[in-house]
């Protein structure tokens, strides 16, 4: 079975609990859901597994490689241990990974379309990257110079991922020690934050004992309220220009600043970093927590049109996701296609006001 078919049959598991923790809200009076950024988080999630069908030959093909041919020596998957090792030697990847996501921009561009959401409930954890396959084979190879073997390598990457559903809810409060060793709601909301004290912080996987061995952990303080989001909003639903708002931006500033070394240096300065001359001729708005959130009224009709769509593209993905590996490459192209456009089709009736409303930012 593949990577892809495990999230097929992972799906309506996902789409459940999405629903059970929405009941609970209601029920304590505390909903961390909007419908229009619940879906375009749910559909960035959807694209990501679309285009992840293309990015899986990069990522899995270089590992083995680089495992056939430059492992230090061949490690035994039969063996227990080896799996238990193979996976805290992933999170520990991942959490450099992570960290560089978070402070190199190029890395940034990519990880970014995560942490658009500003909302933070289960449907932020399948809010997910379609180019992040294009960089982040690299923090995995010392994993395939040590040995571990490619089966080793993808079951615990999907192991990984897995984990990671659960954290992102705010109705698990703090766990005591668990919160100590592991990922957990608690640390995983500081991690989203985009208060100062929150930044850049608590970037582990499945274990936050990384963080606190390399001074990245930030406890949880529940007398502060905590913003969700990106200190540059996203502002849309677009699911492509999600994506590619960032790599926009830095190229942008690229070819804006007259210095050749400033040139190169967007791409790899942390995020938010601007060269001189740009930040002054090209000033961008002040960060702000009291901004309010992206939520352009819609309309009965078009919410339902929406959801329909956004219905018969999950099932459609469904299906292409459990066939692409026997599909030809034009065809999964073709079919990769049409999903996208689909998906952009959704985030545009979202975006559609009603007639005479305006185009502020206000709550519906």
């Amino acid at each position: 079975m593949t990577s892809a078919q495990i999230i097929v049959l992972a799906t309506p598991v996902f789409l459940l609990l999405i629903a059970v923790e929405l009941v609970v809200g209601l029920r304590r009076g505390r909903n961390t859901y909007r419908w229009n950024d619940a879906l375009n988080s749910i559909g960035l999630g959807v694209m990501s597994q679309v285009t992840g069908v293309f990015g899986r030959v990069l990522r899995i093909g270089l590992y083995a490689a680089v495992a056939q041919h430059v492992a230090l020596w061949q490690l035994d998957a039969s063996q227990w241990w080896v799996w238990v090792l193979g996976l805290v030697a992933y999170d520990f990847c991942y959490y450099w990974q992570h960290r560089l996501g978070h402070t190199c921009a190029i890395f940034w561009a990519a990880h970014a379309v995560h942490h658009q959401s500003e909302d933070y409930n289960l449907s932020t954890a399948l809010r997910q990257t379609s180019s992040g396959f294009l960089l982040g084979w690299m923090f995995y190879l010392p994993m395939a110079v040590l040995g571990f073997p490619p089966l080793v390598f993808g079951v615990v990457a999907l192991i990984d991922l897995l984990y990671q559903y659960w954290v992102h809810t705010q109705h698990i409060g703090k766990l005591g020690l668990f919160d100590r060793w592991f990922c957990s709601p608690s640390n995983h909301r500081v991690h989203h934050a985009v208060n100062e004290r929150c930044l850049d912080k608590n970037f582990g996987g499945i274990w936050v004992v990384w963080d606190r061995l390399f001074g990245s952990f930030v406890e949880e303080d529940p007398r502060e309220t905590l913003v969700y989001g990106t200190r540059a909003p996203l502002r849309s639903w677009n699911p492509l220009w999600a994506n590619a708002e960032v790599y926009w931006a830095l190229l942008q500033d690229s070819l804006r600043t007259r210095r050749w070394s400033d040139k190169l240096r967007v791409w790899f300065k942390p995020p938010g970093w601007r060269p001189a001359d740009v930040a002054q001729a090209h000033p961008r708005p002040a960060f702000s927590l009291q901004r309010q959130a992206y939520d352009p009224p819609l309309s009965p009709g078009r919410r339902r049109l929406a959801a329909s769509l956004f219905a018969l593209l999950l099932a459609a993905t469904a299906a292409f996701l459990w066939n692409a590996h026997r599909l030809a490459w034009a065809e999964q192209a073709l079919a990769a296609a049409l999903l996208v456009v689909g998906l952009m089709a959704v985030g545009w009736l979202c975006e559609r006001r009603p007639a005479g409303r305006s185009t502020g930012a206000e709550h519906a």
